[in-house]
């Protein structure tokens, strides 16, 4: 009769790990591997990269708007956002308007589609902040 609860225990423990990573995976922390040349030489093809998604607030999945939003990027901020085409890009923050746009470039202009192809971005297409570099 032990036994049983012991697996019991460890079954809904599992399961709360389970809950808590997808949790902390769709509100706060994503790793995310970078493709493409635009970033060269900061943040190279294939790196990992770690992206703080409340950095600037808290979005529901699939809204296209902040539930809460208690920051704006900053210039120098590496963020990771969704083009006006729909890819996700990871850029840098090089301007940020009040009126809730910023102008993101890659470090590598000569590669890099960014703001000077398709503008202002919503600072509502924010994914996250880029907080580590894993190479």
């Amino acid at each position: 009769m032990g036994e049983k609860t012991s697996r019991g225990n460890v079954g809904k423990a599992i399961i709360g790990a389970f809950v808590v990573t997808l949790l902390i995976k769709i509100f706060f922390l994503d790793f995310m591997i970078a493709e493409g040349h635009s970033m060269t030489p900061v943040i190279k093809p294939g790196t990992i990269l770690l992206v703080c998604k409340s950095f600037y607030g808290i979005k529901l999945p699939g809204s296209s708007g902040y539930l809460l939003r208690w920051k704006t990027p900053s210039e120098g901020d590496i963020l990771v956002f969704y083009t006006p085409l729909g890819e996700i890009a990871v850029k840098r923050c090089v301007e940020n308007f009040g009126d809730g746009y910023f102008y993101a470039l890659g470090d590598n202009k000569a590669q890099s589609y960014d703001s000077r192809n398709y503008g202002s971005i919503p600072v509502n297409s924010v994914i996250g902040r880029v907080m580590g570099i894993k190479q």
